[in-house]
């Protein structure tokens, strides 16, 4: 199996965190004071029970003076007035929070918050415990990794393992990421696991398969030569 990277790999494990007793005073400190958007709110067994952003706290701007809820005031905005009255985190707070699970790989991490438009993600154990926390650039960090440590993991963990004895007439470079796979096998599902296998690789941006083989196994009728073009 292909060693990919979750958000373990990439996230802070030490993580800065409020209660939601927390006045809103103490959070804007804590954010301006370490640079930050947004804080996980955890309970006494370290739960995360929500999160408490820069937004939550403009809220008390936007709003000064004009705080009163209005008759025609829809649901969102409602609750924008509520933050804006606030003076403790458990009012200021977002709920439910949304955060990835331990072992969320990088790309359901990102799809999460794409989705949910968020910049960073709590990361918590099955128990739901905060352990780390995960931004968009850690993200990003699967593609720092040099070429030459992404080469020895497609060279052991894909041509080695999956291409079975075939591997030693398949090659594979990278440059800048980019993996150039080339040789000859002697099946097609050889050809496409490799290719397949080694966009798996953490740090790969893109594979580029000029592999040959010998007949299409893929098919039930008809043999016809060819190469698996990435």
């Amino acid at each position: 199996m292909v060693k990919s990277w979750n958000v373990d790999d990439v996230m802070t494990g030490a993580v800065l965190s409020v209660d939601a007793a927390a006045s809103y005073r103490d959070v804007v400190d804590l954010l301006i004071e370490h640079r930050l958007s947004a804080v996980p709110v955890i309970d006494a067994f370290r739960h995360v029970v929500g999160v408490v952003s820069e937004a939550d706290l403009l809220r008390k701007v936007e709003y000064a003076g004009d705080e009163e809820p209005r008759l025609f005031d829809g649901r969102r905005r409602r609750g924008e007035r509520r933050k804006a009255m606030a003076s403790t985190v458990a009012d200021l707070m977002s709920t439910p929070p949304v955060v990835a699970l331990s072992g969320t790989s990088i790309a359901a991490a990102a799809r999460l918050m794409d989705r949910e438009n968020v910049k960073r993600l709590p990361v918590v154990d099955d128990l739901g415990r905060l352990i780390g926390i995960v931004s968009r650039a850690d993200l990003l960090k699967a593609h720092l990794r040099p070429d030459e440590d992404i080469l020895a993991d497609i060279e052991s963990d894909v041509l080695r393992r999956y291409v079975d004895d075939e591997g030693t007439r398949v090659s594979a470079a990278v440059v800048d990421g980019v993996v150039t796979l080339s040789g000859r096998v002697r099946r097609y599902t050889s050809a496409e696991l490799a290719e397949r296998m080694s966009r798996q690789v953490a740090g790969v941006v893109d594979v580029r398969s000029a592999i040959e083989y010998d007949y299409d196994d893929s098919q039930s009728l008809g043999i016809r030569m060819g190469t698996v073009a990435g």
